[in-house]
């Protein structure tokens, strides 16, 4: 039987504006895009909570926080986990950011900016650096093996000073 070809994210490109969600962050709380509105938006979409890579990137940026509020930007993490997951996946690695649940419709913000992956189910390694006015400056597509780090991050932050 021949294998279907692998189609890969068409991750949204610089320029564009950021597509506008409202995600659950605990049972009774929601996170808008909007809401961030004037500040830079870091969008961190990851594949699942407690994968090696995505326990290392998102404790990474925990970590560079500081650097990340030198430019009063907000962090996101987003993947089509549970709320539950997420609450105890960031008990655990002492995240300082919320993590967003892109889980029913399973995926719908992860589509609107080109990274799920109908394959896997999940979300793709992806970032995106949102500027004030809600245009996205900067977006990365990473293997998803690969931790991508906070360096293109930060250097995206600095040009929009």
């Amino acid at each position: 039987m021949p294998r279907t070809p692998e189609v890969k994210p068409s991750i949204l490109r610089p320029g564009g504006k950021a597509p506008e969600f409202t995600l659950h962050t605990t049972p009774d709380q929601t996170v808008s895009l909007k809401d961030f509105r004037g500040r830079p938006v870091v969008l961190a979409f990851y594949p699942a909570d407690w994968s090696p890579v995505c326990a290392d990137q998102m404790g990474l940026y925990a970590q560079v926080m500081p650097e990340f509020k030198k430019f009063e930007a907000e962090v996101l993490g987003i993947s089509v986990d549970g709320i539950w997951s997420h609450l105890a996946f960031s008990k655990d690695r002492r995240l300082n950011f919320p993590l967003l649940a892109d889980f029913e419709p399973k995926g719908a913000v992860s589509r609107a900016y080109g990274v799920y992956e109908s394959r896997t189910g999940e979300s793709a390694r992806a970032l995106f650096v949102i500027d004030p006015k809600g245009t996205i400056r900067w977006s990365f597509l990473s293997p998803d093996g690969v931790n991508p780090g906070a360096d293109g991050i930060l250097s995206a932050l600095e040009k929009l000073e």
